[in-house]
């Protein structure tokens, strides 16, 4: 998750835990987009659940749109392109998220938001 204006500091990523092929971050944006055009396309899973603030993920193949509010998370499989639409500007959002290897992930089907 990248982008944002001259005015805001820069998003915070914070590796929490890193063994075996598996990383968990928080990640605080303030505003927060991705670039006009830019899409994340990842060789790993990705797995995130707001914290708190509110965003909207972007993901294409299928197009698909999803809004978040803390508590709700969503499992991005690896390749999937997605994007950071938006994030309340005026609060802090707070992400924690989990990669891995698709190799470790089961089924590795696409889930969509699970409110919490």
């Amino acid at each position: 998750m990248i982008g944002g204006s001259d005015l805001r500091r820069d998003e915070e990523v914070q590796v929490l835990a890193r063994q075996d092929g598996v990383r968990i971050e928080r990640i605080t944006s303030r505003g927060h987009v991705s670039p006009p055009g830019f899409w994340y396309d990842q060789r790993e899973h990705e797995w995130v659940t707001l914290v708190s603030g509110a965003a909207t993920l972007e993901f294409r193949d299928p197009d698909e749109r999803l809004e978040l509010k803390p508590g709700d998370h969503v499992l991005i499989t690896a390749r999937r392109r997605h994007r950071v639409a938006w994030t309340v500007p005026e609060n802090e959002t707070v992400w924690l998220a989990v990669s891995f290897a698709p190799s470790a992930a089961g089924s590795g089907e696409d889930t969509g938001p699970v409110p919490g």
